[in-house]
């Protein structure tokens, strides 16, 4: 029997409406295809909504996200506004309200021409990073002591527990085994320099234990930013803290590709969870049906895959490699001479080449 998932849609400001709308488009031939259904129910948070309302989210917001099977967001920022104000009251207030530990970033290169790195190619940059999510530099504590004045202090404090190191630990080291790949594990953090960040070290040699088939190393994070742009090849799996994965991971969609092909989910095993493109809200285009929404249209495939719709999400990623490694889209920013909705419609159209493929 054919499951039917309740989905919110945040579509946010800038050019996530019209990401989201090329995401929704692929997500509709999907179910069609595949034989699953689906409702969603829109929400106006963002900007607009935050300067006509004065409120991000209303009371109760969180607990009516309880009731979804998944979030699906386009992007949250706007230059009208103070930067990270509104990114702070609805990413992060969902992120740590619904306590989405894991923030899932793969990185793969679907096409040689894509990577900035010469000579490498598609088998050569294909990993995953586990970011934790809702510790570290991001819980906000802290704050300012003659604020505005020559002597003025900040202080802010990284916060780690060894619930949250090891239940991202945990996490990253069932993604090793799913993957089935290289079978190995690199914790990327900054253990020389600061020292309370041996808890992690700790965690994932107590942890490994359970893992007898995974290998696991151990990287600094100043490092691992060396290799991922020299070695890429060398990385399957990479768990790190917060803020590291935060900056890690925006080097590896370069070395993907770019922004525009960037996916992550923000997952709490089990429960709802958000997934999105990461590319921002990019208010120059707003409007101008000129970026490309396939990062969009990877969060809708990753989303599907944590539902348990594995056919369909392959589909979309077989059919975003195609037509990027044939070069029908040729790049992956705004320069493609593609508009967003004819993205878009490649992808739906295409998806059904997919299905034929995986019956042969």
């Amino acid at each position: 029997m054919a499951k039917t998932y309740a989905i919110a849609v945040i579509p946010g400001d800038g050019v996530g409406p019209e990401v989201i709308d090329e995401g929704l488009k692929v997500l509709d031939r999907a179910s069609k295809l595949f034989g699953f259904s689906y409702r969603t129910k829109t929400y106006p948070f963002g900007a607009d909504h935050y300067l006509a309302t004065h409120e991000f989210m209303p009371d109760g917001q969180l607990d009516e996200f309880r009731t979804m099977d998944a979030i699906l967001l386009g992007a949250i920022g706007d230059p009208r506004l103070p930067p990270g104000l509104v990114e702070r009251g609805v990413i992060a207030a969902t992120r740590f309200g619904l306590d989405l530990y894991i923030n899932l970033r793969p990185i793969k290169l679907y096409a040689e021409h894509l990577c900035p790195i010469k000579g490498k190619k598609p088998e050569d940059v294909d990993m995953v990073v586990v970011r934790e999510n809702t510790e570290d530099l991001y819980t906000g504590l802290g704050g300012h002591f003659k604020k505005g004045t020559p002597d003025e202090i900040v202080i802010a404090n990284q916060i780690f527990t060894r619930k949250g190191v090891e239940r991202a630990v945990r996490y990253a080291f069932e993604v090793a085994v799913r993957r089935n790949k290289k079978k190995k594990l690199t914790l990327v953090d900054k253990a020389n320099a600061i020292e309370v960040q041996q808890l992690w070290r700790r965690t994932v040699e107590d942890v490994a234990s359970d893992y007898q088939g995974i290998e696991y190393e151990f990287a600094y994070i100043d490092a691992a930013c060396m290799w991922m742009v020299k070695n890429p090849e060398s990385f399957d799996v990479i768990v790190t803290p917060n803020l590291f994965g935060d900056i890690l991971t925006d080097l590896g969609a370069m070395v993907q590709g770019g922004m525009g092909i960037a996916a992550s989910g923000n997952i709490h095993p089990g429960r709802v969870s958000l997934f999105e493109p990461i590319h921002g809200s990019a208010p120059k285009y707003k409007g101008k049906n000129a970026v490309s929404p396939l990062a969009a249209i990877g969060a809708v495939g990753m989303m599907l895959d944590y539902l348990g719709e594995r056919r369909a999400a392959d589909a979309i990623e077989t059919t975003i490699a195609d037509l990027l490694s044939s070069k029908r889209i040729p790049s992956l920013d705004a320069s493609s001479g593609l508009r967003t909705s004819e993205i878009g419609d490649m992808v739906a159209r295409e998806l059904e080449r997919a299905l034929v493929y995986e019956k042969r």
